[in-house]
Protein backbone atom coordinates (compact mmCIF):
# COMPACT_ATOMS: atom_id res chain seq x y z
CA UNK A 1 0.00 0.00 0.00
CA UNK A 2 1.38 3.48 -0.87
CA UNK A 3 0.10 4.82 2.02
CA UNK A 4 1.78 2.70 4.45
CA UNK A 5 4.79 3.36 3.08
CA UNK A 6 5.06 6.63 2.69
CA UNK A 7 3.97 7.09 6.53
CA UNK A 8 6.79 4.13 7.60
CA UNK A 9 8.88 6.70 5.48
CA UNK A 10 7.82 9.60 7.72
CA UNK A 11 7.75 8.07 10.97
CA UNK A 12 10.43 5.55 10.61
CA UNK A 13 8.46 3.20 12.45
CA UNK A 14 4.67 1.63 12.59
CA UNK A 15 4.58 2.60 16.20
CA UNK A 16 4.74 5.81 17.87
CA UNK A 17 7.98 6.11 19.89
CA UNK A 18 8.31 7.56 23.50
CA UNK A 19 8.85 10.97 22.56
CA UNK A 20 5.57 10.91 20.56
CA UNK A 21 3.52 9.85 23.87
CA UNK A 22 0.32 11.32 24.54
CA UNK A 23 0.54 14.99 26.27
CA UNK A 24 -1.94 16.78 28.69
CA UNK A 25 -2.72 20.15 27.84
CA UNK A 26 -4.16 22.94 29.41
CA UNK A 27 -5.94 23.98 26.29
CA UNK A 28 -7.85 21.89 23.56
CA UNK A 29 -6.01 21.03 20.13
CA UNK A 30 -7.94 22.60 17.74
CA UNK A 31 -9.03 20.53 15.25
CA UNK A 32 -11.09 22.14 12.10
CA UNK A 33 -12.51 20.34 9.37
CA UNK A 34 -14.18 21.52 6.26
CA UNK A 35 -15.44 19.69 2.97
CA UNK A 36 -16.35 21.43 0.19
CA UNK A 37 -19.89 22.00 -1.55
CA UNK A 38 -21.32 19.79 1.11
CA UNK A 39 -25.43 20.51 1.39
CA UNK A 40 -26.69 20.48 5.05
CA UNK A 41 -29.29 17.38 4.26
CA UNK A 42 -26.42 15.02 2.84
CA UNK A 43 -26.00 13.54 6.43
CA UNK A 44 -27.46 10.62 7.82
CA UNK A 45 -27.84 12.99 11.28
CA UNK A 46 -29.91 15.29 9.22
CA UNK A 47 -32.63 12.64 8.49
CA UNK A 48 -31.16 11.35 5.57
CA UNK A 49 -31.96 7.65 5.01
CA UNK A 50 -29.88 7.11 1.78
CA UNK A 51 -26.35 8.75 2.94
CA UNK A 52 -24.46 6.86 5.08
CA UNK A 53 -22.03 9.22 7.12
CA UNK A 54 -21.29 7.52 10.86
CA UNK A 55 -18.22 9.42 11.51
CA UNK A 56 -19.71 12.60 10.81
CA UNK A 57 -22.76 11.59 12.79
CA UNK A 58 -20.51 10.83 15.62
CA UNK A 59 -19.41 14.09 16.60
CA UNK A 60 -23.35 15.12 15.90
CA UNK A 61 -24.15 12.68 18.74
CA UNK A 62 -21.15 13.81 20.95
CA UNK A 63 -21.39 16.75 20.79
CA UNK A 64 -24.15 19.00 18.88
CA UNK A 65 -25.59 19.82 15.33
CA UNK A 66 -26.67 22.75 14.29
CA UNK A 67 -29.47 22.52 11.99
CA UNK A 68 -29.70 25.94 10.74
CA UNK A 69 -26.10 26.53 9.92
CA UNK A 70 -25.53 28.81 6.90
CA UNK A 71 -22.79 30.14 4.50
CA UNK A 72 -23.94 33.97 3.91
CA UNK A 73 -22.44 33.67 0.32
CA UNK A 74 -22.39 30.32 -1.21
CA UNK A 75 -19.22 30.58 -3.34
CA UNK A 76 -15.96 29.21 -2.63
CA UNK A 77 -14.09 32.28 -2.05
CA UNK A 78 -16.33 34.87 -0.35
CA UNK A 79 -17.56 31.79 2.07
CA UNK A 80 -13.64 31.21 2.88
CA UNK A 81 -13.49 34.96 3.48
CA UNK A 82 -16.28 34.71 6.33
CA UNK A 83 -14.25 31.76 7.73
CA UNK A 84 -11.10 33.58 7.60
CA UNK A 85 -12.14 36.72 9.18
CA UNK A 86 -15.80 36.18 11.61
CA UNK A 87 -17.27 38.81 9.57
CA UNK A 88 -20.53 39.31 6.95
CA UNK A 89 -20.13 39.73 3.56
CA UNK A 90 -20.52 43.65 3.79
CA UNK A 91 -17.63 43.46 6.21
CA UNK A 92 -14.81 41.40 4.90
CA UNK A 93 -15.49 42.76 1.53
CA UNK A 94 -16.65 39.90 -0.86
CA UNK A 95 -20.35 39.76 -1.86
CA UNK A 96 -19.69 37.03 -4.68
CA UNK A 97 -17.44 34.72 -6.08
CA UNK A 98 -13.80 37.45 -6.22
CA UNK A 99 -10.36 36.66 -4.87
CA UNK A 100 -9.90 36.17 -0.69
CA UNK A 101 -7.72 39.54 -0.31
CA UNK A 102 -4.07 38.86 0.70
CA UNK A 103 -4.42 40.18 4.25
CA UNK A 104 -7.08 40.94 6.63
CA UNK A 105 -7.09 43.08 9.92
CA UNK A 106 -8.00 40.16 12.04
CA UNK A 107 -7.44 36.26 10.93
CA UNK A 108 -8.13 33.11 12.20
CA UNK A 109 -5.04 31.59 11.52
CA UNK A 110 -2.78 34.44 13.19
CA UNK A 111 -5.22 34.91 16.09
CA UNK A 112 -4.77 31.10 16.87
CA UNK A 113 -0.92 32.11 16.49
CA UNK A 114 -0.81 34.63 18.47
CA UNK A 115 -2.67 32.58 21.23
CA UNK A 116 0.21 30.09 21.67
CA UNK A 117 -1.09 27.27 19.13
CA UNK A 118 0.78 25.92 16.10
CA UNK A 119 -1.38 26.12 12.70
CA UNK A 120 -0.97 23.96 10.05
CA UNK A 121 -3.59 23.98 6.76
CA UNK A 122 -4.13 21.21 4.79
CA UNK A 123 -6.12 20.53 1.76
CA UNK A 124 -7.84 22.96 -0.05
CA UNK A 125 -7.31 26.74 1.24
CA UNK A 126 -8.24 28.76 -2.36
CA UNK A 127 -6.61 31.92 -1.34
CA UNK A 128 -4.08 34.18 -3.11
CA UNK A 129 -1.65 33.70 -3.51
CA UNK A 130 -2.09 30.12 -2.84
CA UNK A 131 0.88 30.27 -0.60
CA UNK A 132 -0.61 32.78 1.55
CA UNK A 133 -0.31 31.80 5.10
CA UNK A 134 -2.68 34.28 6.96
CA UNK A 135 -0.93 33.19 10.04
CA UNK A 136 -0.83 29.86 9.27
CA UNK A 137 2.83 28.63 10.18
CA UNK A 138 2.38 26.06 7.19
CA UNK A 139 0.12 24.90 4.87
CA UNK A 140 0.03 21.70 2.56
CA UNK A 141 -1.81 22.10 -0.55
CA UNK A 142 -4.52 20.42 -2.61
CA UNK A 143 -5.74 23.27 -4.91
CA UNK A 144 -7.34 20.57 -7.58
CA UNK A 145 -5.45 22.27 -11.10
CA UNK A 146 -5.85 25.41 -10.26
CA UNK A 147 -2.40 27.52 -10.66
CA UNK A 148 -2.71 31.28 -9.89
CA UNK A 149 -0.05 32.01 -10.21
CA UNK A 150 3.72 31.14 -12.33
CA UNK A 151 5.21 29.72 -9.37
CA UNK A 152 2.99 27.90 -7.69
CA UNK A 153 2.74 23.57 -7.57
CA UNK A 154 0.27 21.93 -5.85
CA UNK A 155 1.53 19.59 -3.03
CA UNK A 156 -0.71 17.13 -4.16
CA UNK A 157 0.00 16.68 -7.55
CA UNK A 158 3.86 17.10 -6.51
CA UNK A 159 3.24 13.82 -3.84
CA UNK A 160 0.81 11.91 -7.29
CA UNK A 161 3.56 12.44 -9.67
CA UNK A 162 5.89 11.25 -7.41
CA UNK A 163 4.37 8.23 -6.40
CA UNK A 164 1.88 7.41 -9.82
CA UNK A 165 4.77 9.27 -12.37
CA UNK A 166 3.02 7.39 -15.54
CA UNK A 167 -0.49 8.32 -14.43
CA UNK A 168 -2.50 11.33 -14.86
CA UNK A 169 -4.34 12.73 -11.59
CA UNK A 170 -7.32 13.82 -14.13
CA UNK A 171 -7.99 10.09 -15.19
CA UNK A 172 -11.18 9.90 -14.51
CA UNK A 173 -12.19 12.44 -17.20
CA UNK A 174 -14.67 14.68 -15.19
CA UNK A 175 -15.37 18.08 -15.56
CA UNK A 176 -14.19 20.37 -12.02
CA UNK A 177 -17.61 21.98 -12.24
CA UNK A 178 -19.82 18.91 -13.80
CA UNK A 179 -22.38 17.21 -13.44
CA UNK A 180 -21.69 13.77 -14.69
CA UNK A 181 -20.20 10.95 -12.69
CA UNK A 182 -18.40 7.75 -12.28
CA UNK A 183 -16.02 6.26 -10.10
CA UNK A 184 -12.41 7.29 -9.45
CA UNK A 185 -9.99 5.69 -12.58
CA UNK A 186 -7.19 5.50 -10.25
CA UNK A 187 -6.40 3.28 -7.08
CA UNK A 188 -7.69 4.56 -3.94
CA UNK A 189 -5.33 5.07 -2.30
CA UNK A 190 -4.07 8.09 -4.85
CA UNK A 191 -7.46 9.88 -4.65
CA UNK A 192 -7.06 13.31 -2.83
CA UNK A 193 -9.34 12.68 -0.73
CA UNK A 194 -7.55 10.09 0.79
CA UNK A 195 -4.38 12.01 0.31
CA UNK A 196 -6.07 15.15 2.72
CA UNK A 197 -6.75 12.37 5.56
CA UNK A 198 -3.46 10.82 5.29
CA UNK A 199 -1.66 14.47 5.52
CA UNK A 200 -3.35 14.85 8.63
CA UNK A 201 -3.19 11.24 10.20
CA UNK A 202 0.42 11.87 9.27
CA UNK A 203 0.67 15.21 11.46
CA UNK A 204 -0.96 13.98 14.11
CA UNK A 205 1.35 11.04 14.28
CA UNK A 206 4.38 13.04 14.51
CA UNK A 207 3.31 16.13 16.24
CA UNK A 208 5.58 16.48 19.36
CA UNK A 209 5.55 20.27 20.29
CA UNK A 210 4.53 21.37 23.78
CA UNK A 211 2.03 23.88 22.39
CA UNK A 212 -1.50 23.09 21.10
CA UNK A 213 -1.99 22.66 17.41
CA UNK A 214 -4.92 24.12 15.58
CA UNK A 215 -5.36 21.88 12.45
CA UNK A 216 -7.59 22.53 9.35
CA UNK A 217 -8.38 19.81 7.27
CA UNK A 218 -10.05 21.18 4.17
CA UNK A 219 -11.44 18.72 2.07
CA UNK A 220 -11.46 19.26 -2.07
CA UNK A 221 -14.79 17.11 -2.48
CA UNK A 222 -17.96 16.38 -2.38
CA UNK A 223 -16.92 19.42 -5.07
CA UNK A 224 -17.46 18.04 -8.54
CA UNK A 225 -15.80 15.87 -9.89
CA UNK A 226 -18.33 13.40 -8.55
CA UNK A 227 -15.51 10.75 -8.71
CA UNK A 228 -15.61 8.66 -5.30
CA UNK A 229 -13.42 5.10 -4.93
CA UNK A 230 -14.86 2.20 -6.72
CA UNK A 231 -16.19 0.72 -3.49
CA UNK A 232 -18.17 4.20 -2.50
CA UNK A 233 -19.17 3.99 -6.08
CA UNK A 234 -20.68 0.90 -5.39
CA UNK A 235 -22.51 1.59 -1.92
CA UNK A 236 -25.10 3.56 -3.60
CA UNK A 237 -25.45 1.64 -6.90
CA UNK A 238 -28.95 0.41 -5.63
CA UNK A 239 -29.75 2.61 -2.66
CA UNK A 240 -33.14 4.88 -2.39
CA UNK A 241 -31.51 8.39 -3.24
CA UNK A 242 -33.90 11.45 -3.31
CA UNK A 243 -35.41 12.68 -6.26
CA UNK A 244 -34.79 15.92 -7.26
CA UNK A 245 -37.26 18.61 -5.70
CA UNK A 246 -38.60 21.27 -8.58
CA UNK A 247 -40.98 23.85 -7.21
CA UNK A 248 -43.54 25.49 -10.06
CA UNK A 249 -41.58 28.41 -9.82
CA UNK A 250 -38.63 26.86 -11.27
CA UNK A 251 -39.57 26.11 -14.55
CA UNK A 252 -37.63 28.61 -16.41
CA UNK A 253 -34.60 26.91 -15.38
CA UNK A 254 -35.77 23.89 -17.08
CA UNK A 255 -34.28 24.86 -20.56
CA UNK A 256 -30.33 23.72 -20.46
CA UNK A 257 -27.97 26.64 -19.78
CA UNK A 258 -25.74 25.73 -22.35
CA UNK A 259 -23.84 23.41 -24.26
CA UNK A 260 -20.97 22.34 -22.06
CA UNK A 261 -20.92 20.04 -19.26
CA UNK A 262 -20.67 22.87 -16.85
CA UNK A 263 -24.32 23.61 -16.92
CA UNK A 264 -25.67 26.28 -13.96
CA UNK A 265 -29.39 24.77 -14.30
CA UNK A 266 -31.56 22.51 -16.87
CA UNK A 267 -33.74 19.90 -16.43
CA UNK A 268 -31.53 16.76 -17.45
CA UNK A 269 -33.89 14.17 -16.67
CA UNK A 270 -34.20 11.76 -13.50
CA UNK A 271 -31.36 9.17 -14.43
CA UNK A 272 -28.56 12.11 -14.88
CA UNK A 273 -29.82 13.52 -11.51
CA UNK A 274 -29.73 9.98 -10.32
CA UNK A 275 -26.12 9.26 -11.99
CA UNK A 276 -24.85 12.78 -10.17
CA UNK A 277 -26.53 12.14 -6.99
CA UNK A 278 -24.71 8.82 -6.43
CA UNK A 279 -21.25 10.04 -7.62
CA UNK A 280 -22.09 12.56 -4.91
CA UNK A 281 -23.32 11.23 -1.90
CA UNK A 282 -20.22 8.24 -3.00
CA UNK A 283 -17.69 11.45 -2.43
CA UNK A 284 -19.30 12.48 0.41
CA UNK A 285 -18.92 8.51 2.27
CA UNK A 286 -15.47 8.83 1.26
CA UNK A 287 -14.51 11.56 3.46
CA UNK A 288 -16.65 10.36 6.32
CA UNK A 289 -14.48 6.71 5.90
CA UNK A 290 -11.02 9.31 6.00
CA UNK A 291 -12.44 10.95 8.72
CA UNK A 292 -12.34 7.96 10.64
CA UNK A 293 -8.72 7.62 10.35
CA UNK A 294 -8.08 11.08 11.29
CA UNK A 295 -10.34 9.91 14.67
CA UNK A 296 -8.39 6.97 14.88
CA UNK A 297 -5.12 8.78 14.81
CA UNK A 298 -5.83 11.20 17.54
CA UNK A 299 -7.62 8.26 19.69
CA UNK A 300 -4.14 6.40 19.32
CA UNK A 301 -2.82 9.79 20.76
CA UNK A 302 -4.86 10.03 23.07
CA UNK A 303 -6.28 12.92 21.95
CA UNK A 304 -9.72 12.13 20.90
CA UNK A 305 -10.84 13.80 24.48
CA UNK A 306 -8.53 16.97 24.15
CA UNK A 307 -9.58 17.98 20.88
CA UNK A 308 -12.46 20.36 19.95
CA UNK A 309 -13.68 19.27 16.58
CA UNK A 310 -15.92 21.35 14.59
CA UNK A 311 -17.14 20.55 11.00
CA UNK A 312 -18.25 22.60 8.69
CA UNK A 313 -18.27 23.32 4.58
CA UNK A 314 -17.86 26.31 1.94
CA UNK A 315 -21.45 25.87 1.18
CA UNK A 316 -23.87 23.05 -0.64
CA UNK A 317 -24.57 21.98 -3.92
CA UNK A 318 -27.64 21.99 -5.97
CA UNK A 319 -27.88 18.39 -7.77
CA UNK A 320 -30.57 19.52 -10.12
CA UNK A 321 -33.20 20.92 -7.43
CA UNK A 322 -35.57 22.99 -9.10
CA UNK A 323 -33.58 22.70 -12.00
CA UNK A 324 -30.16 23.98 -11.06
CA UNK A 325 -26.45 22.85 -10.66
CA UNK A 326 -23.97 23.93 -8.54
CA UNK A 327 -24.08 26.28 -5.76
CA UNK A 328 -24.36 30.33 -5.55
CA UNK A 329 -28.36 30.22 -4.74
CA UNK A 330 -30.53 31.02 -2.15
CA UNK A 331 -31.89 27.98 -1.91
CA UNK A 332 -31.68 25.67 0.87
CA UNK A 333 -29.27 22.94 -0.68
CA UNK A 334 -26.53 25.60 -1.56
CA UNK A 335 -26.67 27.85 1.36
CA UNK A 336 -27.47 25.53 4.03
CA UNK A 337 -24.69 23.55 5.18
CA UNK A 338 -23.19 20.76 7.87
CA UNK A 339 -22.33 22.15 11.24
CA UNK A 340 -21.22 20.04 13.78
CA UNK A 341 -18.98 20.21 16.72
CA UNK A 342 -17.69 17.78 19.56
CA UNK A 343 -15.85 19.31 22.60
CA UNK A 344 -13.76 18.15 25.16
CA UNK A 345 -15.02 16.68 28.53
CA UNK A 346 -14.29 20.27 30.46
CA UNK A 347 -14.60 22.75 28.49
CA UNK A 348 -18.10 22.95 28.10
CA UNK A 349 -20.28 21.91 30.50
CA UNK A 350 -23.75 20.80 27.96
CA UNK A 351 -26.03 17.91 26.91
CA UNK A 352 -24.13 15.83 24.42
CA UNK A 353 -25.91 14.78 21.19
CA UNK A 354 -28.14 18.29 20.81
CA UNK A 355 -29.63 19.79 17.62
CA UNK A 356 -30.03 23.49 17.77
CA UNK A 357 -31.99 25.76 15.82
CA UNK A 358 -30.42 29.23 16.46
CA UNK A 359 -29.31 30.32 12.92
CA UNK A 360 -25.02 30.09 12.55
CA UNK A 361 -23.18 30.61 9.99
CA UNK A 362 -19.21 30.29 8.88
CA UNK A 363 -18.74 34.06 10.31
CA UNK A 364 -19.02 31.95 13.74
CA UNK A 365 -16.58 29.67 13.43
CA UNK A 366 -13.37 31.85 14.47
CA UNK A 367 -15.36 33.20 17.86
CA UNK A 368 -15.50 29.40 18.56
CA UNK A 369 -12.19 28.54 18.38
CA UNK A 370 -11.42 31.57 19.96
CA UNK A 371 -12.74 30.91 22.75
CA UNK A 372 -11.52 27.50 22.57
CA UNK A 373 -8.04 28.87 22.82
CA UNK A 374 -8.48 31.28 25.35
CA UNK A 375 -7.96 33.81 22.38
CA UNK A 376 -9.62 37.56 22.91
CA UNK A 377 -11.95 37.76 20.14
CA UNK A 378 -11.57 41.53 18.19
CA UNK A 379 -14.59 44.11 18.25
CA UNK A 380 -14.70 44.19 13.98
CA UNK A 381 -15.64 39.86 14.41
CA UNK A 382 -19.85 39.88 13.60
CA UNK A 383 -19.59 36.35 14.29
CA UNK A 384 -20.73 34.85 17.87
CA UNK A 385 -19.11 31.69 19.83
CA UNK A 386 -21.37 28.55 19.07
CA UNK A 387 -20.02 27.79 22.66
CA UNK A 388 -22.24 29.50 24.36
CA UNK A 389 -25.28 28.20 22.37
CA UNK A 390 -24.03 24.56 23.04
CA UNK A 391 -24.38 25.79 27.05
CA UNK A 392 -27.91 26.86 26.15
CA UNK A 393 -27.24 30.77 26.38
CA UNK A 394 -29.41 32.05 23.70
CA UNK A 395 -30.25 35.36 24.85
CA UNK A 396 -29.40 37.70 22.79
CA UNK A 397 -28.27 35.29 19.83
CA UNK A 398 -29.32 36.66 15.81
CA UNK A 399 -32.97 36.58 14.94
CA UNK A 400 -32.21 35.68 11.22
CA UNK A 401 -28.93 35.20 9.51
CA UNK A 402 -27.90 37.94 6.17
CA UNK A 403 -27.16 35.65 3.04
CA UNK A 404 -26.56 37.61 -0.76
CA UNK A 405 -24.09 36.57 -4.06
CA UNK A 406 -23.49 39.37 -6.59
CA UNK A 407 -24.09 38.05 -10.34
CA UNK A 408 -22.79 34.68 -10.73
CA UNK A 409 -23.14 32.26 -13.76
CA UNK A 410 -25.60 35.24 -15.36
CA UNK A 411 -26.63 38.63 -14.44
CA UNK A 412 -30.48 37.09 -12.97
CA UNK A 413 -28.50 35.19 -10.74
CA UNK A 414 -27.68 38.02 -8.49
CA UNK A 415 -29.92 38.25 -5.05
CA UNK A 416 -30.09 39.14 -1.41
CA UNK A 417 -31.56 36.97 1.52
CA UNK A 418 -32.83 36.75 4.97
CA UNK A 419 -33.54 33.68 7.20
CA UNK A 420 -34.03 32.31 10.69
CA UNK A 421 -34.36 28.93 9.75
CA UNK A 422 -38.51 28.60 9.33
CA UNK A 423 -38.71 31.50 6.88
CA UNK A 424 -37.03 33.04 4.16
CA UNK A 425 -36.89 35.54 2.25
CA UNK A 426 -35.40 36.15 -1.32
CA UNK A 427 -34.76 39.84 -2.95
CA UNK A 428 -33.35 39.10 -6.38
CA UNK A 429 -31.56 42.69 -7.45
CA UNK A 430 -32.02 42.51 -11.13
CA UNK A 431 -35.50 43.02 -11.18
CA UNK A 432 -36.98 43.60 -7.60
CA UNK A 433 -38.63 40.24 -7.56
CA UNK A 434 -39.36 38.55 -4.33
CA UNK A 435 -39.90 34.91 -2.53
CA UNK A 436 -41.07 33.66 0.01
CA UNK A 437 -41.05 30.54 1.64
CA UNK A 438 -41.75 28.82 5.04
CA UNK A 439 -39.46 26.33 5.45
CA UNK A 440 -41.33 24.29 8.17
CA UNK A 441 -44.00 23.45 6.11
CA UNK A 442 -42.17 23.17 2.89
CA UNK A 443 -38.22 22.42 3.57
CA UNK A 444 -37.79 22.22 0.00
CA UNK A 445 -39.16 25.37 -1.05
CA UNK A 446 -41.34 24.20 -3.59
CA UNK A 447 -44.11 27.05 -2.85
CA UNK A 448 -43.48 30.76 -3.31
CA UNK A 449 -45.57 32.40 -1.15
CA UNK A 450 -45.28 36.26 -2.54
CA UNK A 451 -48.55 35.80 -4.07
CA UNK A 452 -50.89 34.31 -1.71
CA UNK A 453 -52.53 37.38 0.33
CA UNK A 454 -52.55 34.87 3.76
CA UNK A 455 -48.80 35.85 3.54
CA UNK A 456 -49.10 39.47 2.79
CA UNK A 457 -48.32 40.64 5.93
CA UNK A 458 -45.56 37.81 6.70
CA UNK A 459 -43.53 39.25 3.06
CA UNK A 460 -44.10 42.97 4.53
CA UNK A 461 -42.35 42.06 7.54
CA UNK A 462 -39.29 40.06 6.10
CA UNK A 463 -39.31 43.17 3.41
CA UNK A 464 -38.97 45.56 6.32
CA UNK A 465 -36.00 43.58 8.12
CA UNK A 466 -34.31 43.52 4.92
CA UNK A 467 -34.81 47.41 4.16
CA UNK A 468 -32.81 47.63 7.43
CA UNK A 469 -30.53 45.39 6.82
CA UNK A 470 -29.70 47.07 3.47
CA UNK A 471 -30.13 50.50 4.25
CA UNK A 472 -26.44 51.41 5.73
CA UNK A 473 -25.06 50.49 1.84
CA UNK A 474 -26.88 53.44 1.12
CA UNK A 475 -29.40 54.94 -1.74
CA UNK A 476 -28.11 52.28 -4.14
CA UNK A 477 -29.71 49.39 -2.23
CA UNK A 478 -32.56 51.32 -0.35
CA UNK A 479 -33.90 54.75 -1.41
CA UNK A 480 -37.02 56.29 -0.29
CA UNK A 481 -37.55 53.06 2.25
CA UNK A 482 -37.78 50.99 -0.42
CA UNK A 483 -35.21 47.67 -1.55
CA UNK A 484 -33.63 49.29 -5.58
CA UNK A 485 -33.33 47.05 -8.18
CA UNK A 486 -29.76 46.45 -9.22
CA UNK A 487 -29.33 45.43 -12.40
CA UNK A 488 -25.45 46.51 -12.83
CA UNK A 489 -22.68 44.19 -10.23
CA UNK A 490 -21.06 44.83 -7.58
CA UNK A 491 -18.88 42.10 -6.56
CA UNK A 492 -16.62 43.78 -3.62
CA UNK A 493 -18.15 46.09 -0.82
CA UNK A 494 -16.21 49.61 -0.03
CA UNK A 495 -14.56 47.54 3.02
CA UNK A 496 -12.71 45.00 0.99
CA UNK A 497 -8.86 45.32 1.77
CA UNK A 498 -7.50 45.31 -1.54
CA UNK A 499 -7.68 46.68 -4.83
CA UNK A 500 -10.76 46.39 -6.74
Amino acid sequence: MLYTMTRRTFLGTTTAPAFLRAQTRSRPNLLLIMTDQHRGDCLGVDGNRAIQTPNFDRIANEGVRFRCAYSSTPTCTPARAALLTGQSPWNHGMLGYGRVAEKYPVEMPQIMRDAGYYGLGIGKMHWYPQRNLHGFHRTILDEQAMQLTPDFRSDYLGWFNSMAPNLDFAATGLDWNGYEARPYALPEQLHPTNWTAQTAVNFIESYNRPEPFFLKVSFVRPHSPYDPAPRFWKMYESADLPKATVGSWAAKYAPRSDDGRSIWHGDLGAEAVRTARQGYYGSVSQIDDQLGRIFAALEKRGWYDETLILCTADHGDMTGDHNLWRKSYAYEPSARIPTLMRWPSGLVSARRGQVLDQTVELRDVLPTLAEAAGATVPASVDGKSMLALARGKTDGWRKWIDLEHDACYDPSNHWNALTDGRTKYIFHAPDASEQLFDLVRDPHELRDLTGDPAHTALLTQWRSRMVEHLRVRGEKWVKGGKLQARPERQLYSPNYPGKV
